[in-house]
């Protein structure tokens, strides 16, 4: 269980949707709503990184290739 600004968040499914909720409401991508959350919270995004579940980390990922600060991933046309 972690307690951020009066938020309980028991599981990192929770913290996700929390995420995805800035997301959808300011338009920023997934990343710049982790950092901007760390920020407001005075949290060191290190101490959160048991809280980014696998499918934040695959769309933190697309928002960084989209960006291109990842390498592109090969794709297979089927």
């Amino acid at each position: 269980m972690i307690l951020m600004q009066g938020k309980i968040f028991k599981t990192s499914q929770e913290f996700c949707i929390y995420i995805d909720n800035i997301v959808s409401n300011t338009g920023m991508n997934h990343m710049e709503a982790v950092l901007e959350y760390c920020k407001q919270n005075y949290i060191d995004p290190e101490d959160i990184s048991k809280m980014v579940n696998k499918q934040l980390k695959e769309k933190i990922a697309v928002n960084m290739i989209e960006e291109n600060y990842l390498p592109k991933r090969a794709t297979l046309d089927v």
